[in-house]
């Protein structure tokens, strides 16, 4: 019994270190050069629908459900979407754009676990081509933070990320 309660007793004390010390803010980023004027590619980009064409997540499950609000490319637009356990429920809506420079949305997520962030692409003009940066930050809510601070969330959402770039570089380039 004693030895029961010493290790219950430390793992409680090792889940509060974790508690107060796992980080709550993340930011998660990734960038690709795509061999195309800056004007083309964000005017590409900066439209939520053609996400379906590259996103790693915008490919998902053909009985995901989607509705659009608002004009795309335009503040205010929402693409929401409704899928299996995988795909979630959530919604992306565009928050600010600087043309030719930016494009910052929110993502909404309510199922499986319910989550904001602040996503955005960034244009660079590097010339003859274009580099595009794709990333996202937020913050996890305790006790949340312990959880994902195991989860290698900057691997496995960077891998995403990395994917979905390579296919905005095939898309645009062809």
């Amino acid at each position: 019994m004693t030895t029961f309660l010493i290790i219950i007793g430390t793992a409680l004390i090792v889940f509060a270190m974790l508690y107060l010390m796992a980080p709550t803010k993340y930011e998660i980023f990734r960038s690709v050069i795509v061999e195309k004027p800056l004007p083309e590619v964000f005017s590409f980009v900066s439209m939520l629908k053609n996400q379906d064409m590259w996103s790693p997540w915008g490919v998902g499950d053909d009985q995901t459900k989607k509705t659009y609000t608002g004009v795309d490319g335009e503040v205010g637009f929402i693409s929401a979407w409704k899928g299996n356990r995988s795909e979630g429920e959530g919604e992306q809506e565009i928050m600010n754009i600087v043309h030719d420079r930016s494009i910052e949305t929110q993502l909404r997520f309510n199922k499986p676990i319910k989550v904001n962030s602040d996503s955005y692409i960034k244009v660079y003009d590097s010339g003859l081509h274009t580099e595009v940066l794709w990333g996202f930050r937020g913050i996890y809510k305790r006790p949340l933070n312990v959880f994902v601070f195991f989860m290698g969330l900057d691997s496995k959402i960077g891998r995403d990320f990395e994917i979905g770039l390579s296919k905005l570089k095939h898309y645009i380039e062809a």
